[in-house]
């Protein structure tokens, strides 16, 4: 943003990014100075709370650290134009950076300023908005503010006091923390899951023409069937055995699919992570870009997609009737929807941008793919054809539905075939498998071909994806659009989460540490429903119904008792936590003290930096013993010491730095191999990734890249099990013996897909 010569005539244009000023500078073309504020230019100091509490919450705004410059040359170019437009985002983000960018020039002697916005960057959008302008809408302003300051308050009053009680560094926010809570909750159910052992019955029967088929029980004796064991299967099984399968009932229905909605933020980063698998941060990145404008081979680049923080679902009308023409020229009427849908609003959506979607259907992925990366282009292609399906008509499909009687059984089969694609067309999604269901008459005999008992065990809730927080946080009423990424981002930079091998995300010991300490001493700050209800308060006031103001002295109140009783009650609380132990430091023989790191736990000397002995913690959170259960070091025949890195705990001989062996730990399964005797351990590839072997490598070669489990195979006798999951079959066990291949079935929550019925669909 180097110096020009200026009409004085001439506007100044304010964006938020350097992208976005390329683009609309070539769509205003002269005249207009486009230029880039690259974000905030102006907010509270980092240094301190930077908010008076006794004087109406005073908030003391000084100019970012390395934006000086930036709005120098601002105010520069403002004093020497005659006008200035303000084009930051269409959000509260934006309308506070218009803001307090619109204070700072009034101070500078700058008098025309004036707010311009766009949902699409786009020339027919951009130029649209110069007939629009508008002023700076405060009642925006003011819920950004009051959301800043409540996160500012939060933030700076909670953390001082783990500071003093944990460690340095730690941070606690008004939202951060209630998604921590989420991932630890669940993970708490986790470890308190009690397995259970059900088992299903399946027959294949035949009929008088076409091939077998296969039949569920689901009733017996005129009950539901719940069967949890072995023996129960058998005694039944052996009746239906015995029992002549008649045909008792039949039924073909016509049924829909709905197409899928148009996408909001949330429903974007659900459907790019489990079919892309892109991070909740990778994908507002890749949005991002496709949004501020690409050079796509035409006379000035376009913004693809309209803007992408939005929890609404709304479609312009000028975008459906382009969607409309394009179905009608490029598939037939036939496709085009003959009522609209229409989704109701969830509670707390804020309607001011429409759902994210191309910024013109006829731009294809196809043909833009040579413009783009490939994350691009498959991050606009899941856009385009979400966007294209959710305007076509609904799927349609004949159900087929017959229950046979066996004696006191009853069982069912379900089958159906698609007759009309519909939104499918576009979508190409694979068709989830069905059997093919012969005709059939009623009371007609069919042969009963196979009768199989199945075991199965239910599994825990499981970890959560970030795309499952997402989902849950959206559910909750948790955070808005602009703020899951971050949120999820944050929890996993403090520390406090990780993503373990699968993937999902996985509360460290920090983490529950930091959880137990604050849903102790802030029971009103944890609390979905609070945080829910302070975001409708926060909607409110943006839309003029309540004052920001009250809004702050109501939480404050509360609030600030306690901050003060957690000042005093936090102290005994951590100190049960991570106090000093009866262990003696065996250099200096002081009592040594539990500590924390990013890594968890562990035990310290208290008169560090002169005595610097340190010891681990066992998996249970028991101090460990000093050497691990005996065993020796392969090299030098020391003894092994539990540790922790930063790929988790491993073994390592005592003897270091002379000897540096170290060791995987073993995960609580013996080595399947007859006569071995050695323990599983999770080990790590040279490309980094995990599998399972024997602690004997390499006398012993056994490998699996699938987790064993010490359960007994029922059909093979085998000793193990291993964990598989596929998305047909979902979470089972499977026999890693590939003769017998047997397979154990577990209760899992399956995913999304987005030919799901939408529940809210009209």
């Amino acid at each position: 943003m180097g110096k020009q010569k200026l009409d004085k005539k001439g506007t100044l244009v304010i964006v938020e990014s350097s992208a976005k000023a390329r683009t609309i500078g070539k769509y205003l073309g002269p005249g207009y100075h486009v230029v880039a504020c690259m974000g905030h230019v102006i907010d509270l100091p980092k240094s301190e709370l930077g908010v008076d509490v006794e004087n109406g919450f005073r908030a003391r705004y000084i100019t970012v650290r390395g934006k000086g410059k930036i709005l120098q040359e601002l105010k520069r170019l403002a004093k020497r134009l005659s006008g200035v437009l303000i084009a930051a985002d269409p959000d509260r983000e934006g309308e506070a950076i218009s803001w307090h960018l619109r204070e700072a020039l009034v101070k500078n002697g700058v008098e025309t300023i004036q707010r311009i916005s766009f949902n699409e960057i786009t020339k027919k959008a951009v130029l649209g908005a110069l007939d629009q302008k508008k002023e700076i809408n405060l009642d925006m302003v003011y819920a950004q503010q009051a959301r800043r300051i409540l996160d500012r308050l939060v933030g700076y009053m909670i953390s001082p006091i783990l500071w003093q009680n944990v460690r340095r560094g730690l941070s606690a926010g008004r939202v951060q923390s209630v998604a921590l809570m989420i991932v630890c909750d669940r993970e708490e159910a986790i470890k308190e899951f009690k397995p259970l052992e059900y088992w299903t019955i399946d027959a294949e029967v035949k009929g008088s023409r076409g091939a077998g088929f296969i039949v569920n029980l689901f009733q017996y004796a005129g009950e539901k069937v719940e069967i949890n064991s072995a023996a129960e299967a058998k005694k039944i099984s052996d009746k239906l055995r015995e029992s002549s399968f008649l045909v008792e009932a039949l039924d073909k229905t016509r049924k829909r699919a709905m197409p899928p909605a148009p996408l909001t933020t949330s429903k974007l980063q659900q459907l790019a992570s489990g079919k892309l698998r892109f991070s909740v941060k990778k994908t507002m990145f890749i949005a991002q870009q496709l949004y501020e404008g690409m050079d796509i081979g035409e006379e000035v680049p376009a913004g693809l997609i309209t803007y992408l923080r939005t929890d609404s679902r709304r479609v312009s009308d000028e975008a459906k009737q382009d969607a409309a023409r394009y179905i009608e020229e490029n598939f037939s009427a036939d496709y085009l929807q003959t009522k609209p849908i229409v989704y109701k609003a969830k509670a707390g959506v804020q309607d001011a941008h429409e759902a994210i979607r191309p910024t013109s259907v006829y731009r294809q992925p196809e043909a833009m793919q040579q413009y783009l990366s490939r994350d691009q282009f498959e991050l606009y292609k899941l856009i385009w054809n979400v966007f294209l399906a959710s305007q076509m008509k609904p799927a349609e499909y004949d159900n087929i539905s017959v229950t046979i009687r066996a004696g006191e059984g009853r069982l069912r089969a379900n089958g159906r075939k698609l007759v009309f694609d519909g939104f499918k067309r576009v979508l190409k999604e694979k068709e989830s498998s069905s059997q093919k269901i012969p005709r059939l008459a009623l009371e007609q005999e069919v042969e009963l071909l196979d009768l199989k008992n199945e075991q199965h065990f239910t599994q825990p809730p499981p970890r959560f994806t970030e795309a499952l927080l997402v989902k849950t946080l959206e559910e909750n009423g948790i955070g808005r659009p602009s703020t899951y990424s971050p949120i999820i981002g944050t929890i996993q930079g403090r520390g406090y989460v990780e993503r373990n091998q699968d993937g999902r995300l996985q509360p460290t010991e920090l983490g529950q540490l930091v959880i137990t300490l604050l849903k102790q001493n802030f029971p009103g700050i944890m609390n979905v429903s609070f945080t829910a209800e302070m975001e409708r308060d926060l909607d409110s006031v943006e839309e003029g119904g309540r004052k920001w103001l009250e809004l702050l002295e109501t939480f404050y109140g509360k609030f600030e008792k306690e901050v003060q009783e957690a000042g005093v009650n936090m102290k005994e609380q951590s100190r049960e936590l991570s106090g000093e132990t009866d262990e003696v430091c065996p250099n200096c023989g002081k009592q040594l003290a539990v500590k924390w790191s990013r890594l968890g736990k562990f035990l310290a000397c208290p008169g560090y930096p002169e005595c610097q002995f340190t010891k681990s913690f066992g998996e249970e959170g028991e101090v460990a013993s000093e050497f691990w259960q005996g065993r020796k070091c392969d090299k030098c025949g020391g003894r092994l010491k539990l540790k922790v890195g930063r790929f988790g705990k491993f073994l390592a001989c005592e003897k270091y730095p002379d000897c540096k062996f170290t060791a995987s730990l073993p995960i609580d399964v013996k080595c399947p191999q007859q006569g071995c005797g050695g323990d599983v351990v999770q080990c790590r590839s040279k490309r980094g990734r995990h599998f399972f072997g024997c602690s004997r490598y390499p006398e012993c070669e056994f490998m699996s890249w699938s987790r064993p489990v010490q359960i007994e195979c029922t059909a093979c006798k085998g000793p193990i099990m291993v964990k598989k999951s596929s998305r047909k079959k979902g979470q089972y066990l499977a026999c890693p013996n590939k003769e017998c291949g047997h397979e154990v079935g577990v209760e899992v929550e399956q995913p999304e897909t987005t030919e799901e019925v939408e529940e809210n669909a009209d």
